[in-house]
């Protein structure tokens, strides 16, 4: 009895948990933790979605077994969400499912056409569900770098020349998290053209889909003709309405894979609640305001976090995409490791970031930052890490190479 259970022996130590607890031990010690490191949104979601929240919960029939493929109502709206985003023609009946979140959705579809032995090429690094959705329905991962250049293309030909058995599976997600990458249309002409020529399944993560800045719209890879033979799609209602605790999100794309996916979820679960369903149907059919106004809110975070933290002492790229920025390690400080180094902004900066070693070993010598606080705390959390940076020997450039101070 004392044997460790098949699956537990396959997943590592979470990394990311480790930061986590430390940040939770802090706060219930009475610290003030500027919280840069969960991708949670600080923003309500719309009016209009609580009231029909409200609504729909005050109506006594409300209240039992959902469909677990979600109300035809719910699925109406996202064919209709990319008809008018996309200009893609979805059939909400056949190709369209509702998922508690997209990690639950990319979780269930791993359990259905995944075996044993099965090779699954996922970017490195990457989501955490990426790979280990697929790790416990008992598959191997076999990474593929998470930039989009031609080496990416090379390692993908390499994999499918080395690996036995050959790979029939491919993850990609862009906007990227955690690195923020993002590509364009030709990029998935390219991957769907080389996936029906290698008899492989696309599995899109656009959980980003709106989170786009600098007025270039992400695109999706069922934009390109022909992609649903071999692709599905998921999407979140979480950060495009500020909705996280909702789990609220979709598959949407082959048909073949919605089946699988659609037999599965009836055996696991019974939908979610339908008054939140209700709720999101509000959301995907109401006033879309609120989806620039949270993008140029993220994009402004953005531009703080960048100057700020940069007047600090700490370069880091502009994110084209996402509520990330994917952060460099200052020189000095880059054979600490991403691990201490969140741990030393914890304890020293009170300062929460996530470690990028968590999301993949390439993910080493980065750590992912959340714009998940106003703009004031940003500028709060740059003035800590500069007083920090300071202690370690890493002096912010002079005064007179950036406006104001930090």
């Amino acid at each position: 009895m004392s044997e460790e259970f098949y699956r537990m022996k396959r997943l590592p130590p979470y990394v990311i948990a480790e930061v986590n607890a430390m940040r939770a031990a802090a706060r219930a010690a009475g610290e003030d933790i500027i919280d840069l490191g969960m991708g949670n949104p600080d923003l309500p979601p719309p009016d209009h979605v609580i009231a029909k929240l409200v609504e729909v919960a005050q109506k006594p029939d409300a209240h039992g077994y959902s469909q677990s493929k979600g109300i035809p109502g719910l699925r109406r709206a996202q064919a209709n969400y990319y008809a008018r985003r996309f200009g893609v023609d979805v059939d909400p009946e056949t190709e369209v499912v509702v998922t508690m979140g997209s990690k639950e959705g990319l979780a269930s579809l791993a359990t259905a056409i995944t075996a044993p032995g099965d090779v699954v090429l996922a970017p490195n690094p990457s989501y955490p569900i990426h790979t280990f959705g697929f790790i416990i329905a008992g598959a191997t991962i076999r990474s593929v770098p998470t930039t989009p250049n031609e080496d990416y293309f090379r390692a993908l030909d390499k994999a499918m020349a080395f690996t036995v058995p050959r790979p029939s599976i491919l993850v990609v997600n862009y906007p990227s998290n955690p690195t923020a990458e993002t590509v364009e249309l030709p990029f998935y002409e390219r991957l769907v053209a080389w996936a029906k020529e290698n008899k492989v399944w696309i599995l899109s993560d656009l959980a980003y889909s709106e989170l786009y800045y600098d007025g270039n719209p992400t695109p999706s890879i069922l934009q390109v003709p022909g992609a649903k033979d071999v692709a599905i799609e998921f999407t979140s209602l979480s950060k495009t309405y500020s909705m996280a605790g909702w789990r609220m999100g979709f598959a949407v794309g082959n048909p073949k894979l919605i089946a699988a996916m659609t037999r599965v979820k009836s055996y696991l679960d019974y939908g979610a609640f339908t008054p939140i369903q209700a709720a999101a149907c509000a959301a995907l059919n109401g006033p879309q305001d609120i989806v620039e106004r949270n993008r140029e809110l993220y994009h402004k975070r953005r531009d703080v976090l960048v100057e700020s933290f940069g007047r600090a002492g700490w370069d880091i790229p502009p994110a084209r995409a996402s509520m990330f920025c994917w952060a460099p390690l200052p020189p000095a400080l880059k054979e600490m490791g991403s691990l201490e180094f969140s741990k030393q902004l914890l304890t020293q900066a009170k300062v929460a970031v996530a470690p990028g070693v968590g999301y993949g070993e390439d993910g080493e010598g980065f750590v992912r930052i959340a714009m998940v606080e106003n703009e004031q705390r940003l500028r709060q959390a740059a003035r800590s890490i500069r007083k920090y940076l300071q202690s370690m020997g890493v002096n912010a450039p002079p005064a007179n190479a950036s406006k104001g101070a930090a």
